[in-house]
């Protein structure tokens, strides 16, 4: 929703702020809506990061961050200024009910494959 390019460089800005040391950041990426709902297409990326904190308090933060940006969870897959998710955390495994590391979908998402394989072109994705 809204200045979607604005919105991923305010959202850069505010990881780099709090403890996120952006790297690397993908081509930004247009594709059409999953889910059903009628909305505007979305503006994807994926960003490389390092962090001293634990996977638990880095989704803390990135939460923290989306709601500073506006984002309110009322629809799933609705419209939103900005949808930040942890794909990796170095070769960490995490499953539970708030997180899963890696992320699940990553295969199954052109729309995260290619950005995430441009900005680490030798990665395997298991």
């Amino acid at each position: 929703m809204g200045h979607r390019r604005q919105n991923i460089d305010d959202a850069v800005k505010l990881l780099n702020k709090n403890g996120i040391n952006v790297t690397k950041v993908s081509n930004p990426l247009e594709t059409k809506p999953i889910g059903g709902i009628a909305q505007a297409h979305f503006l994807n990326g994926v960003l490389a990061a390092e962090t001293k904190l634990t996977p638990k308090k880095l989704l803390h933060q990135i939460k923290i961050i989306e709601q500073q940006m506006g984002r309110v969870k009322y629809l799933k897959n609705g419209p939103r200024p900005i949808d930040i998710d942890i794909l990796l955390y170095g070769n960490l495994k995490i499953k539970t009910d708030n997180l899963n590391i890696p992320h699940p979908e990553i295969k199954k998402r052109k729309f995260v494959r290619e950005p995430l394989l441009q900005i680490a072109p030798g990665l395997k994705i298991s």
